[in-house]
């Protein structure tokens, strides 16, 4: 774009932008989600319980997570533990082929298990898997 000044000249426009404050922002929201993704990704604490014998999870499933204030999670969104056989008849289309994991907290009591399992077989799952964690050696044991 070009414009004729007040003596009879003409110039050209300068159209470059300028890149500094464009870095500027780019870098500020990079560190925004460097700090948040972490926040994010953190999902539901459970401690759960410790076995010798422990299968790789190896496909994504459902999972019904029990944390150790007894809130029940289908995934990661709070699901009421009344109402767990008919959220799951809704989001599960085949139940005899689908296999669902349950984390369950340690320390919570039996009856809250009981009742989070008998919902789901309730809604026609029948391959369920429960989520441990390894169990470590230690090296005095034998």
């Amino acid at each position: 774009m070009a414009f004729t000044s007040a003596n009879g000249r003409t110039q050209t426009s300068l159209s470059d932008i300028n890149i500094t404050p464009l870095v500027d922002v780019v870098l500020v929201l990079l560190i925004i989600f460097m700090v948040t993704a972490p926040v994010l990704q953190s999902g539901i604490e459970v401690s759960v319980p410790k076995t010798r014998t422990v299968k790789e999870i190896t496909e994504e499933r459902l999972v019904i997570t029990i944390d150790k204030s007894q809130r029940v999670f289908l995934g990661n969104d709070p699901v009421n533990i009344n109402q767990i056989g008919a959220v799951l008849r809704q989001k599960i289309r085949d139940p005899q082929h689908q296999s669902i994991f349950v984390r369950a907290d340690e320390n919570i009591p039996f009856g809250v298990f009981a009742t989070v399992m008998d919902a789901v077989k309730q809604s026609g799952i029948s391959n369920v898997s429960i989520v441990t964690q390894p169990l470590e050696e230690h090296a005095g044991k034998r």
